[in-house]
């Protein structure tokens, strides 16, 4: 049976796109920026995805396509190696799926818990978070605890409803579930994105938010920063848990992988950016400080959406754009999955995908729900059931997973991997033999500094 391939260029570099502008971009880049003191963070953050994150993203393209297969018998395929060995790092980008899964999830059924609290509120019915008058941090925090953290119940029920929204999706298949879904998503996406950016952009105040934002203290960037970005770069783009392996083994052979890899890597800059003059522009109208963390989204935008007019509406519309940016994310990584379930154990597709998404559910999904909750006093290295995953996929998973990438492209498939991105030598250009150079020598070092110091935060 031929392997299924995307119906253009276009639909791939979508898929791609929605596959890496997940939370990432519009809620974990946003919380960052303003952790680390604005346009320092952003200057950085573009120069590192230029520098870095495209060329990685060549790596695993390059793999992949090659390969034409899923994300763990690509380390082994057509001949590349006898060794066994190398599917290890396939294996771990598996684990890291299924790590990020576990907790991205029920952030999703997060989100949908506050859609429906907003709409309950603006229908005026007693529970629900009105946004049409302003509300208070104290306000907005009781709400967490009592909504998201003390609700195990209903959170199980609205990351429930997320899952099967997802198992809909991939039931239908890479190419009639994923690509047409992310061809009517990506759009509405950026159409949310856009109402939101002008909306904020208007606001008394906003210009403030636009200066943080945009004005680099250079004093801000430290060893540390570098490194926070750098991470972030790897989570934006989806690296080292076998998505980009995974989507370009269905891509055209006569497709160009730099101009593929360039434009995933310019649109994800671009919506996170953009997710900036959302945010900031609306926290400063509302006198509020942008350096929240993790808790931005939830526990002070909120607060921001109840200074302005049609707050609950504007609410509403954001936090569909979440979704839609979560549900794009998770059907790719859902996919990396699935595909080794159903090309290397050879379960029947629609089995894969039951396999996975229930498996997930409980073991994973279930235990980051509740432990908040019932599972408080349960740790794992020192950090919460939820922190734990986030922890172990984010700093140790992927990171492996994209040193074994890095280092089998560049001292494995070697000229295989020359004639890989050049479409078997028909593209010319000092370009291709630089990106195989810096791949074999400078990217694992960087690799390396990731993880050195992911692992110094145990």
């Amino acid at each position: 049976m031929a392997r299924q391939t995307w119906s253009s260029r276009l639909t791939y570099i979508l898929t791609v796109a929605g596959a890496t502008i997940g939370f990432g971009a519009t809620w974990r880049f946003p919380y960052l920026v303003g952790q680390n003191g604005g346009g320092a963070y952003v200057l950085t953050f573009i120069i590192v995805m230029m520098l870095v994150g495209i060329p990685i993203i060549l790596v695993e393209n390059v793999i992949g396509r090659r390969a034409q297969t899923n994300s763990v018998d690509a380390f082994y395929a057509n001949g590349a190696t006898h060794s066994p060995v190398w599917k290890f790092f396939g294996y771990m980008g598996l684990i890291g799926a299924f790590g990020i899964l576990a907790y991205y999830m029920p952030i999703g059924g997060w989100v949908i818990s506050y859609i429906y609290h907003v709409l309950l509120g603006a229908l005026g019915v007693e529970g629900g978070l009105d946004l049409s008058v302003p509300v208070t941090k104290a306000m907005t925090e009781t709400f967490y605890v009592e909504q998201i953290e003390q609700s195990p119940f209903m959170i199980t029920l609205f990351t429930g409803i997320f899952v099967l929204i997802n198992w809909v999706i991939l039931r239908k298949g890479i190419i009639a579930g994923i690509e047409r879904s992310v061809k009517f998503l990506m759009p509405l996406l950026f159409i949310c994105l856009i109402v939101m950016v002008i909306r904020n952009l208007t606001l008394d105040g906003a210009w403030e938010g636009v200066r943080f934002y945009l004005t680099p203290d250079f004093s801000k960037i430290t060893g540390k920063l570098l490194l926070d970005v750098l991470g972030q770069v790897f989570f934006a783009l989806s690296l080292g848990f076998g998505v980009m392996i995974t989507l370009s083994s269905h891509l055209k052979k006569e497709e160009s992988l730099v101009k593929t890899a360039t434009i995933t890597g310019v649109i994800n800059t671009v919506i996170a950016v953009l997710a900036g003059f959302m945010i900031f522009p609306s926290l400063f109208s509302a006198g509020l400080a942008p350096d929240s963390g993790p808790s931005l989204v939830f526990k002070t935008l909120p607060i921001a959406f109840s200074h302005m007019a049609f707050g609950n509406f504007f609410a509403i519309v954001f936090f569909v754009l979440l979704v839609i940016a979560a549900l794009t994310t998770s059907l790719t990584i859902y996919q990396v999955i699935i595909s080794v379930l159903y090309e290397k154990f050879h379960l029947r597709l629609k089995g894969a995908i039951n396999v996975t998404l229930l498996t997930i559910f409980i073991l994973g999904n279930i235990p980051c729900i509740l432990s908040p909750g019932p599972l408080k006093d349960v740790t794992f290295i020192n950090r919460s059931v939820f922190d734990a995953f986030d922890y172990i996929s984010g700093n140790i998973c992927f990171v492996i997973t994209a040193l074994g990438a890095t280092l089998f492209v560049g001292w494995v498939l070697k000229d295989n991997a020359v004639d890989e991105i050049t479409n078997q030598r028909q593209l010319s250009g000092g370009i291709y033999n630089l990106w195989y150079q810096y791949v074999r020598y400078v990217i694992p070092v960087v690799i390396v500094a990731i993880f050195a110091y992911g692992l110094s935060a145990l």
